[in-house]
Formats: structure tokens, C-alpha cells, sequence
């Protein structure tokens, strides 16, 4: 009947009432994941033979001038996968018939995150490569990985992220950057509840991943199996390992393969 509001609003509300009044409060904090954007911000280099994603342009249309007297805008050009950014299963061939970006359903654009930290492991060596068993002893201290949720990777590897070079760390044999060994991306993939991979570096696999069998297995498990990646995160040294709610928010592009998005980390303090 009009007027009648539906058992599921009466359960429902209060439980945003709560969390709008936590988000006022301070009890529960909003911290951004997301790289600015920017002509700086670093990209991606692919062999030479490769086409090469874009870095971020503006491009100027007015500023309060006879272009336009009131306003300022911009085009913009860039990649998809250009800062932080949102990886959709048809970015990888393992995933060509899978969704777009634009398909991604929104319910899966929030949920619970947990974060791994190895940033020790990575300071020491730049190559390091996540196991399953590093995952199984971080389950045994801190509980079972989010189901419907995401796992995030700190490495420290967003300290970089003002340099292009330091960010890719390349040398002869080309970039050196932290990832997963093909064993743990097919875990993450096959096994693990989570339905995404959150890293702070370029690209969800390892600098070496070219040379891997199969190469950059990350990118195809994840992706082969209907997951998603989210890359060039930041600040994940504020989260804690646990009790995170993550939401992504990449644009709709249709037939797109990803999208720059902004991340947020919803934390409760105190």
C-alpha cells in the first residue's frame, strides 16, 4: 500500500543512519587509496614492438576568459589503465569474453578489504613474490580472507610513485617490481573467496612477470576467472589489517577494458 514502508527499508535505515553518523562523528574515517592524476603520474612501458598506453593530458577549453566567461574546463586524455586505477576481466585475453568495465555489477564495487602487509620483505628485496604460504600464515594470525572482498597488497612500493623511474625500477633486464608467483595468482584466482587483487605498483603482477610461466600470471588467472585488479594504490600503511569496507568507482566505460578510478577505505577509530 502507499505510504507503507517495506519491512526491508524499516531493518535497513537504521543501519545508515548509524554509519552517516559515524562518518559525521569521526568514528568511522573515509581515507583515500587514490594517486593523484596527473601529467607525473607514472605509466606503464612496454617493449618497443608494444603500443604504449598514454600518459594523463589536459587540455585547456576555457578559464574565465572569452572562451568561456564564467567557467573553466578540460578535455582530458589518457590510458585506462593510467594511475590508480580499475582492471575488468576483458583487459586480458584469459578475459576477452568476459564483462567490461561499464558490466562490472555495482554491488561489486564495495566490500570488505583485508591488507597483507610486506613492505619489510620488499625493502629488502625489490623482486619479492608473494606465496600462498605467506596468505595461510597471515589467515592463521588474523582470520580467513573476506569473502566477496578484496585482498590488498602493501609492499611501500607507493613511496615511488613521485618518479617514474623509481616507480618502474628498471634496469638491462627490465623492471623490478614486487608481485605473486604464479602458484599464488592461480590461488588467488581458483581458490581464494576474495574477487579482487589490490596492489601499489604499476600492474597487479611482478616487474619480472614477462619471464614467468605463464607470463604475467596474475593478470591472466584474475582475469580468467572473472576477478578484477586495482593498481597504483596508495596509502595502505593506514589501513589496518583488517575491518576495512573498500569501494572502487571507475567510470562506466562501455567496451572498456578498465578505468582510473577513485578508491576509498572506510575505517572505524577508537
Amino acid at each position: 500500500m502507499l505510504g507503507r514502508t517495506a519491512p526491508s527499508e524499516r531493518t535497513s535505515m537504521p543501519l545508515l543512519a548509524d554509519l552517516a553518523d559515524a562518518l559525521a562523528s569521526g568514528t568511522v574515517e573515509v581515507l583515500d587509496l587514490t594517486a593523484p592524476l596527473s601529467a607525473q603520474t607514472p605509466v606503464i612501458q612496454l617493449p618497443p614492438q608494444f603500443a604504449q598506453t598514454a600518459t594523463f593530458e589536459l587540455e585547456e577549453l576555457s578559464r574565465y576568459d572569452d572562451r568561456g566567461p564564467a567557467w573553466y574546463w578540460n578535455n582530458f586524455r589518457t590510458g585506462e589503465h593510467t594511475g590508480t586505477h580499475f582492471d575488468a576481466p576483458n583487459h586480458w585475453v584469459t578475459g576477452q569474453d568476459g564483462d567490461d568495465v561499464a558490466s562490472v555489477p555495482a554491488a561489486r564495487l564495495v566490500g570488505p578489504a583485508v591488507v597483507l602487509d610486506f613492505s619489510a620483505e620488499v625493502a629488502a628485496d625489490p623482486d619479492f613474490l608473494l606465496e600462498v604460504d605467506h596468505i595461510r600464515a597471515w589467515e592463521s594470525a588474523h582470520g580467513p580472507l573476506p569473502t566477496g572482498g578484496w585482498l590488498l597488497y602493501r609492499t611501500g612500493w607507493d613511496a615511488r610513485s613521485s618518479s617514474q623511474e623509481e616507480f618502474l625500477n628498471a634496469d638491462d633486464a627490465g623492471p623490478h617490481t614486487p608481485g605473486v608467483s604464479p602458484a599464488c595468482a592461480r590461488w588467488l584466482a581458483e581458490e581464494a573467496p576474495v574477487i579482487g587483487f589490490g596492489v601499489e605498483t604499476v600492474g597487479t603482477d611482478a616487474g619480472a612477470a614477462h619471464s614467468f610461466d605463464p607470463p604475467f600470471p596474475c593478470h591472466a588467472a584474475l582475469m580468467g576467472s572473472g576477478k578484477y585488479g586495482l593498481t597504483q594504490l596508495q596509502n595502505l600503511a593506514q589501513l589496518p589489517a583488517t575491518g576495512v569496507l573498500l569501494i572502487a568507482s571507475p567510470l562506466p566505460i562501455v567496451g572498456g577494458s578498465g578505468s582510473p578510478a577513485r578508491v576509498l577505505a572506510l575505517v572505524e577509530r577508537g
